[in-house]
């Protein structure tokens, strides 16, 4: 977990600033419209505004623009756009769109809104968001980042016809809390392309981005949009004259895009297969097959979760059971006693400390030393633990059959866990129906639930792919028969590092073919995996020239 004291200045106020060539091209795009007033959300230094005076409109006649911070607003205010009013209010956006008199009434709308968690703004900053939500009527979670609401906002202040051009975090596409946005998103507007660059363009950010264009619909307009997502090479595409190929974009019609838009990453072909996989026998939903829980929540791992030198130290013994919840803890998909001793012996923290309800003063002076340095160090004061009855007494503890890392690199795996052991929140617990837990664990790796997962799941800065429980319920999951007898197999070449690319067409020969489906399928779901695993690993890239 990160908190706001550990963040830079830069975090803090979302300010990673735009690009002359991707400004440009926005600005490009929402000027062929002939906009006569175009509004600037969060203008920063005025990249934008430099664009526009560089391409030196003679439709525009009035800009509107917000900057909290007046420094950059007065950096913004030294780009002249000659025959154009430009009005630069020192203020919150937010604040500024709610008032009773705004309207509809912008042509177009450019900009770079900021990337603030929510937890981040001020009291009066997540007030202002909550209230466009319900402005909107759209569902409000406090898991949003200050880009969302911006776009909510800005989109309402559209005229219809208007065109909307933003830099905005790749994970539009993905995230459970931009889900308001996208439904809005498709409501408000007849078209949207999004833009998908290849390599990251704002390495201090450690997020893609992308490039959200969108047309508002006209009254008469009554369908959902469509959406189309084209990969960008490199950023030398959006200079002065680039072919961006629109014209070759396929767009998916909004009744398809009542989720996320990962799907839109995906070819025509390959969507018709994963579709006409979904209707196949012995091919299911993993909610299906099996029910997905959190692990032990405990409020401060660092202090339930200790090496053997801890309880050796401490007298613990009594108090220590075996765990398991991180990737250095497993290094196949199986985790029984042989493994788990192998872990103590390197010192990891391979002990869960389960004290129960028994007050302090009962335990030996060994454990209640460590009991009181944990409240030295205020972990009694922690929310999860000041609520519990003592505080170090962790709730809901229970071992499942299997298990599931909650994030992964290259993609999920589940975990036989025959050595009973506990896991925190850090992994899932699963307990399979009518399925036995071998059965379940030894068919997950296979592409379809591979390229499942990553249309399902979410990632953010570093690309790592993470799930959450009804994300999993979610993912397709093929199961023969046999499936049982590939375990040991399965386990033996994870352990030793086979790589994902072998792993998978292993598995699919063992897994998908027995059932069926072709090894051409086989390839076309890899080849759709292996692509957007990439993109979720893409790594900063000075393009040539820049």
């Amino acid at each position: 977990m990160n908190f706001i004291d550990q963040e830079s200045p830069q975090k803090l106020r979302g300010g990673y600033y735009t690009d002359p060539d991707i400004a440009a091209f926005l600005a490009r795009w929402a000027l062929e419209i002939r906009p006569r007033r175009i509004l600037e959300p969060a203008c920063g230094d005025g990249a934008f505004l430099a664009a526009l005076a560089r391409l030196a409109p003679k439709c525009l006649k009035a800009v509107e623009a917000c900057e909290l911070d007046p420094v950059e607003a007065a950096k913004a205010r030294a780009q002249a756009l000659p025959g154009a009013d430009v009005a630069i209010h020192v203020t919150d956006f937010l604040h500024w769109s709610l008032a009773p008199a705004r309207k509809s009434v912008f042509d177009a709308v450019l900009g770079n809104p900021p990337f603030i968690r929510y937890q981040y703004l001020n009291d009066q900053q997540q007030t202002r968001a909550e209230r466009i939500f319900q402005r909107h009527a759209l569902d409000f979670t406090r898991h949003t980042n200050a880009w969302v609401p911006f776009v909510i906002a800005a989109l309402a202040l559209l005229r219809p016809g208007g065109r909307l051009a933003m830099v905005l975090p790749a994970e539009l596409l993905h995230v459970l809390h931009a889900q308001p946005l996208r439904q809005f998103l498709l409501a408000e507007c007849s078209r949207i392309l999004v833009l998908d660059p290849e390599d990251l363009w704002f390495g201090d950010a450690l997020q893609g981005v992308v490039l959200l264009l969108a047309e508002k619909r006209c009254e008469e307009q009554r369908s959902l949009a469509e959406l189309a997502i084209l990969a960008l090479p490199n950023r030398l595409v959006l200079t002065a004259g680039a072919d961006i190929r629109v014209g070759n974009a396929e767009f998916l019609p909004g009744p398809m895009l009542d989720g996320k838009w990962m799907v839109g990453l995906l070819s025509r072909n390959e969507r018709q297969l994963l579709d006409s996989l979904s209707d196949r026998p012995h091919v299911y939903r993993f909610g299906e097959v099996a029910s997905v829980d959190v692990g032990i929540v405990t409020g401060a791992n660092h202090f339930f979760l200790v090496s053997d030198d801890v309880v050796r130290a401490h007298g613990l013994e009594h108090w220590a059971h075996p765990m398991f919840g991180r990737s250095e803890h497993v290094q196949g998909v199986v985790y029984d006693r042989a493994r788990h001793e192998a872990n103590r012996s390197l010192g990891l923290r391979a002990n869960f400390l389960w004290f129960g309800d028994v007050p302090m003063n009962r335990f030996p002076p060994g454990v209640r030393r460590y009991l009181r340095a944990g409240e030295a160090e205020g972990l009694h004061r922690r929310y999860k633990c000041r609520i519990r009855t003592p505080w170090y007494n962790v709730p809901s503890v229970s071992t499942a059959p299997v298990a599931m890392l909650k994030r992964c690199h290259h993609f999920p795996r589940l975990v036989l866990n025959r050595a009973r052991a506990f896991t925190t929140d850090t992994a899932y617990r699963i307990h399979p129906r009518g399925i036995s837990a071998a059965r379940l664990v030894a068919a997950f790796v296979n592409s379809l639930t591979a390229l499942s997962s990553e249309l399902e799941g979410r990632h953010y800065g570093g690309g790592v792919l993470e799930l959450v429980p009804s994300e999993i319920e979610h993912l397709l999951l093929a199961i023969p028969n046999n499936a049982g007898a590939l375990l040991a197999g399965l386990d033996r070449a994870v352990c030793k590092g086979t790589t994902a690319e072998a792993l998978m067409i292993r598995q699919d020969q063992a897994v998908l073919q027995s059932l069926g489906i072709t090894a051409s399928e086989c390839a076309t779901l890899r080849q759709a995996w292996t692509r957007l695993r990439t993109r979720r690993h893409r790594k900063t890239r000075t393009p040539p020239n820049d």
